[in-house]
């Protein structure tokens, strides 16, 4: 079992040694084999990291062009009468990775990938799930919910869907290995992408996901969309059991209001109500699994340290006097690669 939380001062320090982790981690690998399955996130949290894998990339400490991404997840519905035009909308994900990190390499990645949520016709979609209700069934503890479509569906649409959409997704990662390290990070309430609280893990590797009315109320009071109408009500979303089927997972987490559902990951039993729990999972099967967190995030770690590590999980704080040594040299980064793509 590897599992391992590093505390961190504030963002810039949490960027600064989860980046440092990861280029540490392209390099070794790309030293013995010819590409780097590197798994990405959106959100706040990665872009700290993103520009200093840039620099590297650019300052010729990595070779892009042998490294191809996932990212997790994409919105379905947004505003845009083809596929390329939701594609390029600047609330769309495939924008956002544009903007805060491929935009910034010299040297572009050998390919980049964002789930094919622009692909789906939202109206087309609504209106075949109103249709065939014996096509689908959801699944979910709480108001976002994970739309199960049956493989077999009568509906071609929603057969296409699944197929297409969803399963194909999954297919490709598998055809490249899987993937070799994948960034996280961390909603309010534990969940990882659009794999919300209460959707069970087992099966559900690729999801549809029903988003909250609450998230479609937020999306527009934070001025992402100029009004209900425009904004998704679908997305599609790598699920947890997917995203820690990676090697490893390094989960990044700033601010306090991920401090409590951070804590209860590490300190509980997993469970779906805290997607990102998951984790532990993982690295009793092998995985890495590595939290970067900073001073604020970590609140609830501290106060719950005994319980985490009576669960074997190691916690280090490099905000005070430990943050002088070079993360090079922290154990964490020595160790090798272990887990397999399941």
């Amino acid at each position: 079992m590897s599992h391992q939380v590093l505390i961190t001062r504030d963002f810039d320090h949490m960027s600064e040694v989860a980046a440092g982790f990861v280029q540490e981690r392209i390099a070794r690998v790309l030293a013995e084999r010819k590409s780097f399955v590197l798994g990405l996130a959106t959100g706040t949290s990665p872009t700290g990291v993103y520009k200093h894998l840039a620099k590297a990339a650019n300052g010729g400490k990595l070779d892009a062009a042998r490294i191809r991404s996932f990212n997790l997840d994409e919105y379905v519905g947004l505003p845009g009468d083809n596929p390329q035009a939701r594609a390029l909308h600047p609330e769309s994900y495939s924008f956002f990775m544009v903007q805060e990190f491929f935009g910034l390499l010299r040297k572009k990645f050998s390919e980049t990938n964002v789930p094919w949520g622009c692909l789906v016709d939202q109206d087309q979609l609504v209106r075949e799930l109103k249709a065939n209700p014996g096509d689908w069934h959801e699944q979910g503890a709480d108001n976002g919910k994970a739309v199960v479509i049956d493989p077999k569906a009568p509906s071609e649409y929603l057969r296409w869907v699944r197929a297409e959409i969803l399963d194909a997704y999954e297919r490709k990662i598998k055809s490249h290995g899987g993937i070799d390290l994948h960034l996280v990070g961390v909603g309010g309430r534990g969940h990882v992408a659009f794999h919300e609280a209460g959707i069970p893990f087992e099966g559900n590797h690729m999801l549809l996901v029903r988003l909250d009315e609450n998230t479609v109320e937020n999306a527009v009071a934070d001025g992402h969309f100029a009004r209900k109408e425009d904004s998704p009500r679908y997305a599609i979303s790598m699920g947890a059991e997917l995203v820690y089927q990676a090697r490893c997972v390094v989960l990044l987490a700033s601010g306090k209001r991920k401090a409590e559902p951070v804590a209860t990951s590490l300190a509980e039993d997993p469970s779906a109500a805290v997607p990102i729990s998951h984790g532990q999972i993982h690295a009793k099967r092998g995985g890495e699994m590595l939290y970067v967190i900073d001073r604020d995030a970590a609140s609830g770690v501290l106060e719950r340290r005994a319980e985490i590590e009576k669960r074997g999980i190691v916690i280090e704080d490099l905000s005070s006097g430990s943050a002088a040594r070079r993360v090079e040299d922290l154990k964490f980064f020595r160790n090798p690669a272990s887990g397999m793509m399941e």
